[in-house]
C-alpha cells in the first residue's frame, strides 16, 4: 500500500532540506539530546532520546498540530488529478535525535488515525556534528 503521508528526519547541518509539503525547524525549540554527552552518540531510536526530547514543553503540541495539518492536506489534496502523498519534512541540527523523534511520534499518530505514514530518517546514521553546546 502506498503512503499516504511521507515522512522525513533530517539534519540542517549535512544537507538542505527535502523538498516537502511542511517543513518543520527544531533546531531551536526543543530540548537538545547532544548537549548531553551520555545522549550525544544515541539517536531518537532510543528510548531516553524520545523521553527527553518529548519532556519539552510543546513538543506533543507540535507532533499534533503537524498530524492535523497533514490530514487537512490530505483532504485537499484528495481529488483525482492531484492525489499523491502529503510530504513532510522534520529537521534539527544533524538529523539524529530531535527530528527523528518527532518524525517517529507523528507517524504513531497517523497510524492511530488509520493513515498510512512512510518514515525516512535521511540523516540519522551520519556522523554526529561536533558543535560547540551550552
Amino acid at each position: 500500500m502506498t503512503a499516504e503521508v511521507e515522512i522525513v528526519s533530517f539534519g540542517y547541518g549535512h544537507d538542505a532540506p527535502p523538498t516537502a509539503d511542511i517543513t518543520l525547524d527544531v533546531r531551536t525549540s526543543l530540548h537538545d539530546p547532544h548537549v548531553d554527552p551520555a545522549m550525544r552518540q544515541m539517536t531518537g531510536l532510543d528510548k531516553a532520546v524520545q523521553r527527553h526530547v518529548l519532556a519539552t514543553r510543546g513538543a506533543n503540541e507540535a507532533v499534533r498540530g503537524l498530524a492535523s495539518a497533514a490530514l487537512g492536506l490530505r483532504i485537499a489534496l484528495d481529488v483525482p488529478d492531484r492525489r499523491r502523498p502529503i510530504q513532510i519534512a522534520i529537521g534539527c541540527v544533524g538529523g539524529r535525535h530531535r527530528s527523528v523523534v518527532l518524525a517517529e511520534a507523528l507517524a504513531d499518530i497517523l497510524k492511530w488515525v488509520q493513515v498510512t505514514a512512510s518514515v525516512t530518517h535521511r540523516d540519522v546514521a551520519k556522523p554526529v556534528i561536533q558543535r560547540v553546546t551550552r
